[in-house]
């Protein structure tokens, strides 16, 4: 294999992949990155963990097809520090490849081409079109929400799933047991019918790493066991997570009926001050519920006591409730407009916050005792 690919877009191209690949694998070829030059002018770079593929296409000058592997990440850094504008030449013969630009010489060691794995995608029976920035609201709307917890590997991920509802929807979900995110949106011509499945973290980060280069939309292919996105000149394939998400909607409050409306900056920020002093442990704001009147506090055994008062709309009876900061921060984050609502009913049941009864998304928060 002889080819020459400008450093820009061969960096661009390992940037996709390599961040698939593991830093510590105890199977040496999953250490490597694909690199397969054809007639047609065009480097095809593949990284696989087993569980999540990246095959991207760059534009290259080939002399000679062929194929081999070399480690994902060393090469990755080689590129990286090459000079800007430089020619990088890429030659493999005989278990080596030559990594050439100006007057840097690299040998690296390779691996063959035939002993890479490739995820067989099989039938993907579910098609649709997606906007990337459909995509990527739903991603970050909800995925903070995702458990880590890897005992309860069926929350390690956003469940996307179709809902016949006044109008045809799609839905995203993400908990972890202490808040859950949900986002709605039109459902997409195809996606009638398609399973509801689990999307892993793993996939929805590069997923989302992809999409801030996509304009138009992203085809999505979709069976039981599998997703595939193509993003023009990458295709993301993962495997889905085999499990069942528990139905969520039970822990959507419907009865809520003390309302407190604020704006989301303001609530942000005094969080945010008030919170400085909480304990990493706890992480409790406690909020003190008056007539138009909302005082957050915090007590820390080690650091003191903070308090700041913020104005609201609240007409309901007065009390108080507990959160954990860094959960309720994280919600407020994502509220783009200028309101949010609150709608409590207890300090022991589960809060619902959003931006109105028309936004896309919602979010409900468990309390905590404080």
């Amino acid at each position: 294999m002889r080819a020459t690919i400008e450093r820009a877009t061969l960096l661009k191209g390992l940037g996709h992949v390599h961040s698939v690949v593991e830093r510590r694998n105890t199977i040496p070829i999953l250490s490597n990155v694909l690199i397969e030059a054809d007639e047609d002018g065009g480097i095809r770079l593949m990284a696989t963990d087993l569980d999540l593929q990246i095959n991207e296409r760059v534009e290259a000058n080939v002399a000679d097809p062929g194929a081999t592997t070399v480690s994902a990440h060393t090469l990755f850094d080689i590129v990286r520090k090459l000079p800007e504008g430089s020619q990088v030449e890429l030659i493999a013969a005989e278990n080596r490849m030559q990594v050439n630009a100006g007057r840097a010489r690299f040998t690296l060691a390779t691996l063959p081409r035939d002993d890479f794995p490739v995820i067989a995608e099989g039938e993907l029976p579910t098609r649709f079109e997606l906007p990337a920035a459909t995509l990527k609201q739903i991603i970050d709307k909800t995925r903070f929400a995702i458990s880590t917890e890897e005992t309860r590997y069926y929350l390690n991920g956003i469940y996307i799933h179709v809902s016949d509802e006044a109008q045809p929807v799609l839905k995203a979900a993400a908990t972890d047991g202490h808040r859950l995110a949900r986002v709605t949106v039109p459902r997409p011509d195809g996606a009638q019918g398609m399973p509801g499945v689990i999307i892993p973290r793993k996939c929805v980060g590069e997923l989302r790493k992809l999409l801030d280069e996509v304009d138009g939309t992203v085809q999505v292919s979709l069976s039981d066991t599998k997703v595939r996105f193509d993003l023009g000149s990458a295709v993301l394939t993962s495997k889905l997570i085999d499990g069942t998400f528990p139905d969520y909607s039970r822990v959507i409050p419907t009865a809520n009926d003390k309302l407190l409306k604020l704006d989301p900056r303001a609530f942000e920020e005094g969080v945010d001050r008030v919170s400085t002093i909480a304990s990493e442990r706890t992480r409790a704001v406690k909020m003190a519920l008056d007539r138009d009147k909302i005082t957050l506090s915090v007590t820390s055994p080690e650091n003191g006591t903070a308090a700041e008062e913020i104005s609201g709309d609240y007409a309901a009876d007065s009390f108080e409730i507990g959160f954990n900061a860094r959960y309720l921060l994280d919600i407020l984050n994502q509220i783009e407009g200028d309101s949010v609502e609150v709608h409590l009913a207890d300090a022991a049941a589960p809060t619902l916050l959003r931006e109105n009864d028309k936004a896309p998304a919602l979010y409900v928060l468990m309390p905590m005792r404080v």
